[in-house]
């Protein structure tokens, strides 16, 4: 199972460190080769360079609340959301899938749904001695 994974191109793990202007100041963000090109591939599907997307998330996240102090790990987390969205058939494979027109709050209940489902406290085999 390890060969699957140790295999893998070298390069998408090689770390990478991009420099944007967000709100005026100079932002550098270290991520590995693989999320850059998940990153890529979401800011296409909105038109966006990554700059902008990542303008775009930090200032959303912002406005719902969110604290935005690990950056790197909040954008890693939405490259692998858009992979398991994708995997599990609520995000189209192909380039053309427009987010602004997917049912957000109908994706988030069925991702609740299956994710309470998935932890469903285990039965216990509990034999008195």
């Amino acid at each position: 199972m390890c060969r699957l994974f140790i295999g893998a191109d070298p390069k998408l793990w090689e770390s990478v460190t991009r420099s944007f202007r967000m709100e005026g100041m100079v932002t550098s963000v270290r991520l590995e080769q693989i999320f850059w090109s998940a990153l890529e591939d979401i800011a296409q599907r909105q038109d966006l360079n990554v700059p902008q997307l990542l303008h775009q998330l930090y200032n959303e996240s912002i406005d719902e609340g969110h604290d935005m102090g690990n950056f790197s790990s909040f954008l890693r987390v939405c490259c692998m959301r858009f992979s398991e969205l994708q995997l599990h058939g609520l995000l189209a494979r192909e380039q053309t899938a427009d987010f602004e027109a997917l049912p957000v709050e109908d994706i988030l209940s069925r991702e609740r749904a299956a994710r309470s489902a998935a932890v469903k406290p285990r039965a216990t085999n509990s034999k008195q001695h």
